[in-house]
């Protein structure tokens, strides 16, 4: 047992170093956009370098001052450079281990450990425990401590790293994996990104000239442009595809009695643990593009998490997975859920209220702009077609749908998201008319369950007033 205090791995220090270094992104990116060159530069470059040199120091104090053990049937934490805290969690309340491999923990054979507790916290980046850097042996004995003091035995012993997963009810094969990149909109993101970077080493590039050349090609036709803009998107393409290759890597999904696991990852390497009774729902939610290819992805809602962290209760299971084979993959698995379900939709009366939405906040600014400037001002009343495309595509994506003891809510804003709900494990349910909806006989219907970041659930604007009313009745039953 690890009754004695312990201090982190020494590359926790520098874990903490660049935790900190993360908070001076924001200023220092502001400088990149918004900076040229002036006598200000030295200030802002000397500011930078002493902003990061704090930050060593300060991540090596948090590292010499954190400790951890297992006393009591408690997880002790002792903490804090300045101010010294301490914080007790029982064992019983653990919901979770997850286990990351980060580039700078695997060259020494380290794992970083975050445990999730039933009710998530608001401290320690929003779970009660972050271990940043420990070796794989402290870390068995420390799951088998957590194992032995839970009453329900629900963490497995089968904690001895990231092997080769047996037994994995779903593997993410290559080819899933390309067509993720290539559908993710990463492309846009990488190339703001190098925009923003290069245009700020003016000193050292020089520019001038590169444009110069650049016009004497262009003006030789517009080819060379067609081909310069195809190249640099092709380039941020494989780029955004590279990066979730590396992200989602060796992407399996197995199964304990009570838990699911996914390990993913290539250069970082994470294992994050799903219990099942924590499962509030699940989500499955299609972009346009991949719901043009039939494909889609796989969220659940927990009710582990932290109120400040709501990616850690709402958890990617399948990152891309085609619609027709979540049934299959999840089949024994996920008890009780069905996602071959057929949708009831919305009245035909509901249209107009998803047409008035988008279109009297865009049809007034476009005639404006239409009016005052011609010829190309006409451009404008474009985007109250569009708009009144959107609001016909969330007209006809949305709906709902009860079989057995299971709710199904489906939405799109630009993508859909269907929500999949046990009866028992909603919160509660309401239904809400304004003036203009009860004229037409049409409500709005929220599913409420419990999550880690507080309220989560489902939601179907204009709904026929009937069919909600059937909805409350069909949860009203169980709760008699």
């Amino acid at each position: 047992m690890m009754f004695e205090p312990k201090r982190l791995h020494p590359v926790a220090a520098a874990v903490n170093a660049i935790r900190q270094i993360k908070g001076l992104i924001v200023p220092f990116a502001a400088f990149l956009f918004l900076g040229s060159k002036s006598e200000l530069d030295v200030f802002y470059y000397s500011a930078a370098v002493l902003g990061v040199i704090t930050a060593l120091i300060a991540g090596v104090l948090s590292w010499f001052r954190f400790t951890y053990r297992v006393e009591g049937n408690e997880l002790r934490l002792e903490y804090g450079v300045f101010v010294r805290k301490k914080r007790y969690i029982p064992l019983e309340r653990i919901q979770s281990v997850d286990r990351t491999e980060g580039i700078l923990q695997r060259p020494f054979g380290l794992v970083q450990i975050k445990i999730e507790t039933a009710g998530g916290g608001a401290g320690m980046e929003g779970s009660e425990a972050v271990l940043s850097a420990i070796t794989k042996q402290d870390a068995a004995l420390l799951e088998e401590a957590i194992a032995a003091g839970k009453a329900d035995k629900a963490i497995t012993k089968d904690l001895a790293g990231f092997q080769e997963v047996r037994g994995a009810i779903y593997t993410m094969p290559l080819s899933s994996l390309f067509l993720m990149g290539s559908t993710s909109g990463g492309a846009g993101v990488v190339i703001s990104a190098l925009l923003a970077f290069f245009f700020q080493f003016e000193e050292f590039i020089p520019y001038k000239r590169v444009f110069k050349s650049f016009e004497q090609l262009a003006s030789n036709g517009a080819v060379f442009i067609s081909i310069l803009v195809f190249f640099s998107l092709l380039a941020a393409w494989f780029l955004a595809i590279a990066g979730m290759m590396v992200k989602y890597g060796n992407y399996s999904i197995m199964k304990t009695e009570e838990e699911l696991i996914v390990l993913r990852g290539l250069l970082e390497k994470k294992k994050i643990t799903i219990p099942l009774k924590r499962i509030q729902a699940v989500r499955i939610t299609q972009n346009p593009l991949r719901e043009l290819l039939g494909y889609a992805a796989v969220h659940v809602d927990s009710a582990g998490g932290s109120v400040l962290d709501k990616n850690s209760s709402r958890i990617m299971l399948l990152p891309l997975v085609k619609l027709e084979q979540i049934e299959e993959i999840f089949a024994g698995h996920l008890l009780n859920y069905e996602f071959n379900t057929n949708l009831t939709p919305l009245p035909g009366r509901s249209l107009k209220r998803y047409l008035f939405r988008y279109l009297i906040f865009t049809i007034p600014p476009a005639g404006i702009v239409a009016g005052f400037f011609q010829p190309w001002g006409s451009l404008a009343l474009l985007v109250p077609a569009v708009s009144a495309i959107l609001a016909y595509a969330r007209f006809r994506a949305a709906g709902w749908g009860i079989k057995g003891e299971q709710l199904s809510l489906r939405k799109r804003i630009l993508g859909t998201t269907t929500v999949y709900i046990q009866k028992n494990k909603i919160q509660s349910i309401d239904i809400k008319e304004n003036y203009f909806q009860r004229r037409m006989k049409l409500a709005r219907i929220d599913a409420f369950t419990k999550s880690g970041s507080g309220v989560a659930g489902g939601m179907v604007l204009d709904i026929e007033l009937a069919d909600a009313m059937e909805i409350y009745r069909w949860y009203s039953r169980s709760t008699e």
